[in-house]
């Protein structure tokens, strides 16, 4: 049987675990599973795994590993590793959980300035964007950009939206913008292109937690409209 994955070199001191080079909820379970798995049972040397749409890197200490035997180098010796990991999450039940995260958003108005733009683009009334948007359960395929940053995709078609033309210099934390058929959450205030339909008052970076992200790749969010009198209640709060 054919593998469904291949190893690439990342420097001298990690591996590209390279799955199917499309993005879709079943490739991301694999990369999800083979992250969570090497967290809980880590390879000698293993330092940290990154995942990504289609790939997940896996970084290790080239050092503590030293030459082993049997092996020419320490890439093949790693990928030995990995290989019967996959072996047995292959052979195992998928331990990715369906976690749900709720995440309140004020949509509209001063939180969601771009809402009646995205709503004329798709033809369609800005209550109508606000019931689409919130009415399904979206995957964490990624955390990037800025800390914390969830790229969220399978945003129904109806509600797809281009980027910007010109980006914001600066956009407010915990905004909520659509880009094409992609979601995501401005985890900190920072410059970007993303139509801006609402805002959560959850604090998404929070450098003093352990963890300091609120998400993870692999969970699942969904949107839940609130009023601006929820919102300013849930911030006091600093959840």
């Amino acid at each position: 049987m054919s593998k469904s994955y291949s190893f690439f070199p990342l420097g001298d001191s990690a591996v590209l675990i390279q799955f199917e080079d499309i993005v879709s909820e079943k490739v991301h379970r694999l990369v999800t599973g083979m992250t969570r798995r090497l967290e809980k049972n880590p390879i000698p040397g293993w330092i940290e795994c990154i995942p990504s749409y289609t790939s997940v890197a896996v970084y290790y200490d080239h050092d503590k590993i030293g030459k082993p035997d049997g092996f020419d180098t320490v890439f093949a010796y790693v990928c030995s590793m990995l290989d019967e990991r996959m072996e047995e999450e292959a052979g195992g039940k998928d331990i990715t959980k369906y976690e749900v995260v709720d995440i309140p958003v004020c949509y509209g108005g001063d939180y969601g300035p771009d809402l009646d733009e995205v709503a004329q683009k798709n033809h369609l009334s800005p209550m109508d964007v606000i019931r689409i948007h919130s009415g399904q359960d979206y995957l964490i395929y990624a955390i990037g950009f800025a800390p914390g940053f969830p790229y969220v995709g399978g945003i129904p078609e109806q509600i797809a939206t281009p980027r910007k033309q010109t980006p914001r210099l600066l956009i407010p934390a915990g905004s909520v913008g659509i880009a094409g058929t992609q979601t995501g959450i401005y985890p900190i205030e920072t410059p970007g292109g993303w139509q801006i339909i609402g805002r959560t008052p959850l604090a998404l970076f929070r450098p003093e937690a352990e963890p300091p992200t609120l998400l993870k790749s692999g969970q699942y969010i969904r949107f839940r409209p609130i009023q601006a009198e929820e919102y300013e209640q849930i911030r006091e709060v600093g959840l």
